[in-house]
């Protein structure tokens, strides 16, 4: 896999657990340098591509976006460690989980009060229309259909256009 002269795009991408395209993409946006290339033009990257590649999935699956990444290998490459932006970058994620997972909960209280003020043995609407103890209009749509559609069914028509 690796040569003298440096891994090609695929190996990259195989060692990375990646495809090629996510490799050429990476290099596109910036988070990987330009390779070197053979005088057939083909990619050779050298031994500190594969070690960049880990950092920026590692960093995707903190939930960093790849402007995010960007910047702290841009310190990064500098020498510096990059803990200090790193360190801000994690604590803004975590309130962004945090408002999420507010939201989420709130979503799934309304769901399990929405449920249970379903009655249990089904709607009887078919037969007695105002019967039907559904509970109120969530929006949007109704869970019963409107009395009057029960009344008489929608013509069938066999028309064409």
């Amino acid at each position: 896999m690796r040569t003298s002269t440096g891994m090609r795009v695929a190996e990259l991408a195989a060692a990375g657990g990646v495809s090629p395209d996510t490799v050429r993409y990476y290099e596109r946006a910036g988070l990987l340098p330009a390779p070197a290339r053979t005088a057939a033009g083909y990619r050779r990257y050298g031994p500190d591509a594969l070690d960049r590649l880990r950092f920026v999935r590692g960093a995707q699956r903190l939930g960093l976006r790849l402007r995010e990444i960007r910047e702290l290998l841009a310190v990064r490459d500098t020498g510096v460690c990059p803990c200090e932006p790193a360190e801000a970058l994690l604590r803004r994620r975590i309130v962004e989980i945090d408002t999420e997972l507010a939201r989420l909960a709130a979503l799934r209280s309304e769901l399990v009060a929405m449920a249970d003020a379903l009655p249990a043995a089904g709607c009887d609407a078919d037969t007695h229309p105002s019967a039907c103890s559904c509970p109120p209009e969530p929006a949007p749509g109704t869970w019963c259909p409107p009395a009057t559609e029960l009344a008489a069914p929608a013509p069938v028509t066999s028309e064409r256009r």
